[in-house]
């Protein structure tokens, strides 16, 4: 039986641009078999919607909730999550 995949939309908070943030999402994304993508906003934070094996998402999320060295992150707002049906690639967008 194939694992169930989930979604999650989060705005990470924080000292989390000018570090290598969507970078390191990216990374992370792609060694835990996410999809998604990974932006800047112009309020300072960073946004993520992230496709993954349920398992592989929270450990994902817990990627996130520490970040890159450079990095401090002072909140991760889960918006929304649920199931999703597979998806694959995961990108860098450009700034909201």
């Amino acid at each position: 039986m194939a694992p169930g995949f989930e979604f999650a939309h989060v705005i990470v908070v924080g000292r989390v641009q000018g570090v290598g943030f969507r970078e390191f999402t990216r990374r992370a994304a792609e060694a835990r078999g996410a999809a998604g993508f990974v932006r800047n906003r112009s309020d300072g934070g960073v946004e993520a919607h992230l496709v993954a094996p349920a398992e592989a998402l929270a450990a994902l999320i817990e990627d996130l909730r520490r970040g890159p060295p450079h990095a401090r992150v002072s909140e991760l707002r889960i918006l929304e999550r649920g199931g999703s049906a597979p998806q694959s690639g995961f990108r860098i967008a450009p700034t909201l």
